[in-house]
């Protein structure tokens, strides 16, 4: 009976101080401030927040922020020190500094174990000077037209190969009363993919053009191939092929618009089809892809950066924000987060296998590769946003093609003199 009672005292004691040391963790909220294309479709993240709430404690309190918003919002928050405790970024070598402040914003993750089990092509958009202060998880980032093989076959089209071809079938899918392309202006950044992604086309006939943008040796505005691709999009909004609505089209409503067959082509990353499979199974093994074909591309663009998540050096729970960041890295819950998100073909974290389907990693073979001019050209990424609006005027009449292009150089210009850039004297 004593030993019954003692046995009984202990078990209640161990529950006291478990419930003590729980509600300990409890009491701490970590804030996640992120934007919409910060975290998967699919809601993993968050699921792992859960997940790690459950295990310490520690609630994550995701806030998320309209994707045109965020980049403007961060900064801000940055330098008047109100920062999240862990916020998330769009990462790459050029722009990091300027979006974030490393150096004086940020924890030093560099001991951390989980660093020395991220792909090595990716501590660039996340290092500053030799030390690395964040965490990412995507692989590299593909974008290419997805579009519905029964629908194709049903008009007797197929995928295009060059801007000819593409505006041909266009007219033909525009003529079923079909809307061709799914073009989104709501979110401010998808219609700046085909300018910049398609960097590499303009190197074919400028070697080294990368090089002589960011020494300042060649303006932007210059590349002939940037002048036709700005053209041809103001060509298909002008004949609508991006349908009535784009302008107000927000692009997480791609999903519906193809499954239902009110649009016939959307451009996208490269798991979107999984998703869409997922979400819409009817779709399954009706979607094929092509690269984007303006300006008679054929060079499939890699960036090898992504979003990154960050800890906030002022925060007062760093080591809460370690603990999570060391949670997330964890193998299993990287298996999680790969199983859980559809869109995640591949990871930047060699223990995890990638996911392409074997029709998508066939074509992807055939082409030629090259990096987009977002992740190599300095002063491209950072304006993305204020480019999305200078085609959004241009759509609406109050802008030029010439005008976009001057805008641009001028903007490039304004930013490395404020950066005191060498080659902008």
């Amino acid at each position: 009976m004593i030993n019954r009672k003692a046995g009984m005292l202990i078990g209640a004691l161990a529950l006291v101080l478990s419930a003590g040391a729980f509600a300990q963790g409890k009491a701490v909220s970590l804030s996640f401030g992120t934007h919409q294309s910060g975290l998967p479709v699919s809601g993993i993240v968050q699921k792992l927040g859960a997940d790690f709430e459950k295990e310490t404690g520690i609630k994550i309190d995701f806030q998320i922020v309209p994707d045109a918003q965020w980049r403007d919002l961060l900064k801000a928050k940055i330098q008047a020190g109100e920062a999240p405790d862990i916020f998330c970024s769009d990462a790459d070598p050029l722009s990091l500094y300027d979006r974030v402040r490393p150096d004086t914003s940020c924890m030093d993750l560099s001991g951390q174990e989980f660093v020395k089990r991220m792909a090595s092509s990716v501590l660039p958009a996340i290092s500053y000077k030799g030390k690395v202060y964040g965490i990412t998880f995507p692989g590299e980032k593909i974008w290419v037209y997805f579009y519905n093989k029964d629908l194709f076959a049903k008009l007797g089209i197929k995928a295009p190969t060059n801007y000819a071809e593409f505006k041909a079938i266009s007219a033909k899918i525009a003529a079923s009363g079909i809307v061709p392309v799914y073009e989104a202006l709501q979110n401010g950044w998808h219609q700046v993919l085909p300018l910049f992604e398609s960097g590499p086309l303009y190197q074919t006939t400028n070697a080294g053009l990368y090089d002589k943008l960011n020494a300042n040796a060649y303006n932007i505005k210059d590349i002939p191939q940037l002048k036709t691709i700005i053209s041809q999009l103001k060509e298909f909004a002008d004949l609508g092929y991006y349908g009535k609505d784009f302008m107000s089209n927000s692009i997480e409503g791609d999903y519906k618009a193809i499954a239902e067959g009110k649009a016939a082509m959307v451009l996208e990353g490269i798991g979107w089809g999984t998703q869409a499979e997922t979400d819409f199974p009817a779709l399954k093994g009706k979607l094929g892809i092509f690269v984007m074909p303006w300006g008679d591309n054929q060079i499939i663009g890699i960036n090898p950066a992504s979003n990154a998540y960050f800890g906030n050096v002022k925060s007062k729970h760093q080591k809460e924000i370690l603990q999570f960041f060391a949670f997330l890295a964890r193998h299993d819950n990287l298996q999680k987060r790969s199983d859980g998100d559809p869109q995640a073909l591949a990871m930047c974290w060699p223990e995890i296998a990638t996911k392409y389907p074997k029709d998508y990693a066939d074509y992807l073979a055939k082409l030629k590769r090259g990096t987009v001019m977002q992740a190599a050209v300095k002063y491209v990424d950072s304006q993305w946003m204020d480019v999305g609006k200078d085609l959004e005027a241009m759509y609406a009449g109050a802008s030029t093609v010439d005008q976009v292009l001057q805008t641009i150089s001028a903007r490039r210009d304004e930013q490395a003199k404020l950066q005191k850039d060498p080659s902008w004297k």
